[in-house]
């Protein structure tokens, strides 16, 4: 049996004020899965994600505690470059991912770094591009893309270096409805694990088959996201509300 794309044991971490973010947590997501991480702001959410590719926790040199695995290889300062390889972050704004002259610079710009020449370089870009939708526009600088475009190729830019796990930090924010329609069909398309932090609860059933929901620091539940967010009891708890009509047990999910 391979091992689980992401595995984490006992983390903790305190920031260098001394504020305690994550309390001890758990979780196993196996090759594959799609998975929405939900939760209140301030639950932690976005700093737990930062330490599965070592931009925060102590291989970073910050203070915490814990084991975490990434395609079964331990989480220590020798393995970081392995690990980031493993592990792709789009974040929630496209432009702190796009700062080059075209679009095609950009996705080029991570396995330039690994190395990659030539036709082999040319590949790798097309094909990223290829799976966003973006191919046509690989000549134009990204300022002059719409927002919903600019988020395509950040996550082209991740595709690029052919992770394991591609990781999401609020992918639906900011988009009109055909836009976020569009990187729901790219997303639910791709070959890779995902881990997706959201507060867009019906894109986190679209998408994802399982959820963990986070706060104050710890994972408090861990099942599908059409039960999660079924449960009225378990999400006023938590300060997650559903929007207006929308009935999580009368549509279709991901399992459909």
């Amino acid at each position: 049996m391979s091992s689980p794309s992401i595995h984490v044991e006992r983390l903790v971490f305190a920031y260098p004020d001394g504020r305690q973010a994550l309390y001890g947590v758990d979780f196993t997501i196996q090759r594959g899965e799609r998975v929405a991480l939900l939760g209140p702001n301030g639950a932690g959410k976005t700093t737990l994600v930062l330490h599965l590719n070592g931009i925060l926790g102590s291989v970073a040199g910050g203070s915490g505690s814990g084991r975490i695995q990434i395609g079964g290889t331990d989480l220590h300062r020798e393995h970081l470059p392995e690990v980031r390889r493993k592990v792709g972050l789009v974040f929630q704004d496209p432009d702190d991912q796009l700062f080059m002259p075209t679009v095609r610079d950009d996705v080029a710009f991570g396995p330039a770094n690994l190395g990659l020449r030539g036709s082999e370089l040319e590949e790798r870009v097309h094909e990223a591009l290829v799976q966003v939708g973006m191919q046509d526009h690989a000549n134009i600088a990204p300022h002059h893309l719409s927002y919903g475009q600019r988020r395509r190729v950040a996550v082209a830019t991740v595709l690029a270096m052919r992770p394991e796990v591609l990781v999401l930090d609020e992918p639906s924010s900011n988009l009109d409805p055909a836009s976020r329609r569009e990187l729901a069909d790219i997303l639910s398309g791709l070959d890779v694990t995902l881990l997706m932090i959201t507060h867009d609860l019906p894109y986190a059933l679209q998408l994802c088959e399982g959820s963990l929901l986070m706060d104050g620091g710890r994972i408090v539940a861990d099942g599908k996201t059409r039960e999660l967010l079924g449960d009225t009891e378990l999400m006023t708890a938590h300060r997650l509300e559903l929007p207006y009509g929308f009935d999580p047990l009368s549509v279709p999910g991901p399992e459909h």
